[in-house]
């Protein structure tokens, strides 16, 4: 696997391979890897012959009091998890890198919003999350110039932002979305599990458990849906949760309406001092 940390010395070696046809494909991640990520990697090796894996904390995406500082950083185990899959390229660059002008004044700083889909769900409680996401998957997407680029269905909300970025901004990319990956008790695989304690990781699946019980509800024919949300968060709160949101909604994140035959139940919980978010697509016949 070969490593690069800066941007002209991988564009050089890219654009070698593309002439000599090899076609490329793209896995963003911010390191600390699980199974979730190197399933990813599986799939991206079915669509390419050259993967290429990034690894970079993305300072503009987190907001005051949230864990940058303290987000796992684990690069020889992600390099060696990244081998035993194949992938072929990592790209671990600098925040001087990405950002050459700093981030000290983000108001400053050049940036891709999308707005309507960002402003809602995890956008309304991490103001600027989604336009430091957007901004930072723009300049990955800009730098490798993959044919396709992986990412994981867990993270919903930012799939459809980074679609719908790849749609207005013209990029030839397809977005991939790629069903979450679980622990065997349903909870799903985040980098940010390692911070629960053994109690409150006995309580976490039940995070998935409830958006299983909604998904019921709603197969069952009933389109009471803030009903159904208030009863879904009070299930949540009793098992200790503090609830960001528990939404039922189409799969455009626009609001569920009668006789809608697809939804998606989305929720956003704390158990602890750790932020868990998970979704459940419905299909009604």
């Amino acid at each position: 696997m070969d490593e690069f940390n800066k941007i002209e010395s991988l564009r050089t070696h890219l654009g070698q391979l593309r002439g000599d046809g090899e076609s490329i494909a793209f896995v963003p991640t911010m390191g600390n890897l699980h199974q979730g990520h190197l399933e990813l990697v599986r799939q991206a090796r079915q669509l390419a012959s050259v993967v290429v894996v990034s690894i970079y904390v993305n300072p503009t995406q987190f907001g005051e009091g949230e864990d940058f500082d303290d987000y796992p950083r684990t690069l020889q185990q992600d390099r060696n998890k990244l081998e035993s899959v194949g992938a072929d390229v990592l790209f671990t660059p600098s925040d001087a890198e990405i950002y050459p002008h700093g981030t000290g004044d983000r108001a400053l700083l050049t940036r891709v919003e999308v707005p309507g889909i960002s402003d809602q769900l995890c956008g309304s409680s991490r103001p600027g999350h989604f336009v430091g996401a957007a901004t930072v998957v723009t300049k990955l997407l800009n730098i490798v110039q993959p044919k396709a680029a992986l990412f994981g269905r867990k993270d919903y909300q930012q799939l459809l932002v980074i679609r719908r970025l790849v749609e207005e901004l013209n990029l030839p990319v397809e977005v991939i979305g790629v069903p979450t990956w679980r622990e065997q008790d349903g909870l799903a695989m985040s980098s940010r599990n390692r911070y629960l304690t053994s109690e409150e990781r006995e309580q976490a699946p039940l995070l998935y458990q409830t958006l299983q019980w909604v998904s019921r509800q709603l197969e069952a024919g009933r389109e009471d849906y803030i009903q159904i949300e208030q009863e879904g968060e009070s299930r949540l709160q009793q098992a200790m949760f503090v609830v960001d949101y528990l939404s039922v909604m189409q799969p455009s994140l626009l609001p569920a309406q009668s006789g809608s035959r697809s939804l998606i139940v989305l929720a956003a919980a704390n158990m602890g001092s750790t932020r868990l978010i998970d979704n459940c697509m419905v299909n009604l016949r």
